[in-house]
């Protein structure tokens, strides 16, 4: 076979409740995932080592080392079967680099399901689910995609139904943001208050589940937003530019710096997009639709 390739999508949270720090150093989440349609693709070939590439808007931020998802997906896979991990991995970029919309989450799905198939290892999903949850804690809502509430640290999943379309606008803002380090500040604001145990909005869930899509932007929230703006204050402007474009929503993406602008149909993306663009408040702006199907086996070609 001479390579297999797998597209996989990013990530929006329509809500994010954090709980408090745990002894291991994670939080207890409610997250409730919808995968968009904006996708990385990774190609998996033979070879006799295992080296990964990358092309694509800021490839030159992905670490083309063993720190990589996907090598890591890689040598996980091959160490459960007993075999080497000889692959040449291949990522073609789309997904925002550390922009909260776990491109490298989805990169190590992507190389999780394109080595097992090109390995020819028919491996179990429940297997590859184990696995994606040993890499971190969204790699597992990549590779199953549509729309999840995740708890624990994010990684046991419930699928969710979704009645309609819903349309989106992401801008993509200059630099990233590190998930640990956000994570951090949310401790640091959070000092001496008391949380409560993180649990998904049953009003999302409906909305979700009805395709409203009014519901569901007047149920959005990430208790991550907060400690984004903290240490990034010039996404509060981006976001007044959306909302004042006309969208329903606006709220930062996971960890940020992305933001996320729900709007009532294309034709209203385009234009929040086009504002977005033209504020300067961002360096570009992204229009995509959600529920997306998660990692996908490509047709060879």
């Amino acid at each position: 076979m001479s390579g297999v390739t797998v597209r996989v999508p990013a990530k929006v949270n329509a809500q994010l409740a954090v709980g408090a720090a745990r002894p291991d150093g994670f939080h207890d989440l409610a997250n409730v995932f919808l995968a968009v349609s904006l996708y990385d693709e990774v190609t998996a070939a033979p070879a006799d080592g295992l080296t990964v590439t990358c092309e694509g808007p800021d490839a030159d931020k992905v670490p083309l080392d063993r720190t990589n998802l996907a090598a890591r997906a890689a040598e996980l896979l091959a160490a459960r079967h007993g075999i080497a991990p000889d692959v040449h991995l291949h990522i073609k970029k789309d997904i925002p680099v550390a922009g909260g919309m776990a491109g490298g989450s989805a990169d190590g799905a992507g190389a999780l399901l394109a080595c097992d198939a090109l390995w020819g290892l028919g491996t179990p999903r429940d297997v590859l689910l184990e696995i994606c949850a040993e890499l971190g804690s969204d790699v597992p809502f990549s590779l199953v995609g549509g729309a999840a509430l995740g708890t624990g640290r994010g990684e046991k999943l419930t699928e969710l139904p979704v009645g309609g379309t819903f349309h989106w606008v992401f801008a993509v803002a200059d630099g990233g943001l590190s998930t640990p380090v956000v994570f951090g500040e949310f401790d640091r604001l959070a000092e001496g208050v008391d949380i409560p145990e993180p649990a998904a909005s049953p009003a999302l869930l409906e909305a979700l589940a009805t395709g409203d899509t009014a519901a569901l932007a007047a149920g959005l929230a990430n208790d991550l937003q907060a400690p984004a703006l903290s240490l990034r204050p010039s996404l509060a402007a981006t976001l007044a530019v959306g909302t004042d474009a006309g969208a329903l929503a606006a709220l930062v993406s996971g960890s940020g710096p992305t933001t996320a602008f729900l709007v009532k149909d294309a034709e209203t993306a385009t234009a929040v997009a086009a504002a977005l663009t033209a504020s300067g408040t961002c360096r570009t702006a992204r229009v995509a639709t959600s529920p997306a199907a998660g990692a996908t086996v490509l047709p060879a070609v």
